[in-house]
């Protein structure tokens, strides 16, 4: 063989080699990113299934109302938020470790509930606001011994209590301000950076561990929670009011509305109960021996005030159109109320709970189809259905539906 053809020979092998190598390497790193993006969707998935049951057992807790507590959880698995409560993000898992613990708490377990809620600040910050749970059980207990045993004694057991409950929930969240700042402020504590990751940071803007302190590290009190969300996310009362902002408020008015009007609905049924923070039910202060069931029940004022407090700091200070999936998975009020509305405003809804279930027969009357799930059942019979279920149904489903076509192709949604 001609030197001339070895010379060719050797860079098309070589070429070829290096392809097939490529690929190879190529197609690890595919299986591994595809196996990963499996492995949070099942998780994700599973999560969400959980928490349907524990929602379920809520409701029955709070409610005393089993049927309601059973629509809630069908309304849950049509979350408006279901995109993300399906996809690989936290919000599932949040979900599942949220409504749990304000099951445990129902039961009288405040250490099993404080250490879920604890679990659940770890895997999403919002998760601080449940504190107010394990302070608000805290006082009833408090107001309700006082009068029986020694008030001091109350009174440090009441101040004992709170400080271990904001110690247990606080942790997780001071344990990753403070990895932070071991990152981003103390010397030689940076890790290399591969170079593509570095590439990415300088057209990103983003700032490296590697590089100079930022100026957080020099406040006071150094947490990188309020430098990120306010360099990066640009997020502070009323920042996000602006006139181009308009369509993502429309995005937010559903669940903003739905949360709104329980707020409403529950203020105006029990103005004295409000007016007393739940400890007294009526200004005779006598104890009604068979109290509302469902959602006008005194047991879910504590939900409500967290629901509404939700509202008010996510519509003033945090881009809203991200209401739909931090309401949907932190208050069981979004789907508790809708089933209120539903048992409450929809004849045909009592009466497919009047009748048992049976397969449909042939001599059945055409279009009138009585499923076991209540839910499905309204949706079959459509056309019958009050307005208020037309839009609560029409609402979920539709959020539903658009979640996953715009966010499933990168376009915008919450």
């Amino acid at each position: 063989m001609p030197s001339s053809q070895i010379t060719m020979q050797k860079p098309f092998l070589l070429l070829t080699l290096s392809h097939w190598a490529l690929w190879i390497n190529l197609w690890k790193v595919s299986w591994v990113a595809c196996l990963t993006g499996m492995l949070s969707t099942f998780c994700s998935l599973l999560s969400m299934a959980t928490s349907a049951v524990a929602l379920h057992d809520l409701g029955c807790l709070v409610l005393h109302c089993p049927r309601q507590a059973f629509y809630g959880a069908l309304l849950f698995c049509l979350s408006p938020a279901n995109v993300f409560l399906a996809a690989g993000y936290s919000e599932a898992l949040f979900a599942l470790l949220t409504f749990t613990a304000m099951g445990q708490l129902e039961r009288g377990r405040s250490w099993t509930s404080g250490l879920l809620f604890a679990l659940a600040t770890g895997v999403r910050s919002n998760g601080l606001v449940s504190i107010g749970f394990l302070m608000y059980s805290q006082c009833q207990g408090f107001f309700s011994s006082l009068m029986v045993l020694n008030p001091l004694s109350q009174i440090l057991k009441l101040m004992g209590s709170v400080f271990l409950s904001v110690l247990t929930l606080g942790l997780p969240f001071a344990l990753f301000q403070y990895y932070a700042y071991t990152q981003f402020c103390l010397p030689g504590s940076a890790h290399s950076i591969p170079k593509p990751l570095l590439q990415l940071a300088v057209d990103k803007g983003y700032r490296i561990a590697e590089g100079n302190k930022p100026p957080w590290c020099s406040w006071e009190l150094p947490l990188i929670y309020n430098y990120v969300q306010d360099i990066y996310w640009n997020v502070g009362f009323l920042r996000y009011y602006e006139l181009k902002q308009v369509p993502n408020f429309l995005l937010a008015a559903p669940v903003a509305i739905l949360v709104a009007w329980a707020t409403w609905t529950y203020v105006t049924t029990h103005p004295w109960l409000c007016l007393t923070l739940g400890m007294r039910r009526n200004k005779n202060n006598e104890t009604l021996e068979k109290p509302d069931p469902g959602f006008l029940s005194p047991r879910v004022f504590v939900y409500l005030v967290h629901a509404a407090a939700l509202l008010l700091f996510g519509t003033l200070c945090m881009h809203v159109q991200v209401l739909t999936r931090f309401l949907g998975s932190s208050t069981p009020i979004v789907y508790w109320f809708p089933a209120h509305l539903l048992q409450d405003q929809e004849p045909l809804l009592r009466s497919l709970e009047t009748v048992p279930w049976k397969p449909p027969s042939g001599n059945s009357p055409p279009g009138q189809k009585i499923p076991r799930n209540s839910i499905m059942g309204l949706l079959y019979n459509w056309k019958t259905c009050s307005l208020v279920t037309r839009c609560v149904l029409g609402y979920f489903l539709t959020y539903w539906l658009l979640g996953l076509l715009l966010h499933c192709n990168f376009l915008p949604w919450t």
